[in-house]
């Protein structure tokens, strides 16, 4: 039996591997763009890249900015919050919680919902 090697093409399933690129929703922070987080189904902080483009646009709507991230660079970026999983190409999302007073948005069902 051959043994793997560093560097190796089979890579075992446990091992994160990076995803590449990814298009990573931003809001305008003080000093330029944030990375925006969302949340898991079960509450926990998560940094979000999408694959494409359209992809972003059919999930979070052609009004989110968005810039180019290696996913490591995603990584590293979330760590110093405490976020420590990257969710690629989550399918729904709901809107974030409305104030008092304001109009609550058609919610939707969601794998991650926004929080920044």
């Amino acid at each position: 039996m051959t043994e793997l090697r560093h560097g190796d093409d089979d890579a075992e399933p446990s091992d994160p591997s990076p995803a590449g690129p990814l298009y990573v929703p931003v809001r305008p922070g003080p000093s330029g763009c944030a990375a925006r987080l969302f949340r898991t189904p079960l509450g926990d902080r998560t940094a979000v890249g999408f694959t494409s483009a359209s992809r972003l646009t059919a999930t979070l709507g052609a009004g989110q900015a968005w810039i180019r991230l290696a996913e490591p660079a995603l990584r590293a970026l979330t760590a110093p919050l405490g976020v420590t999983t990257v969710t690629v190409d989550p399918r729904l999302t709901a809107p974030a919680p409305g104030r008092a007073g304001t109009t609550t948005p058609e919610p939707a069902p969601a794998p991650a919902v926004r929080i920044g």
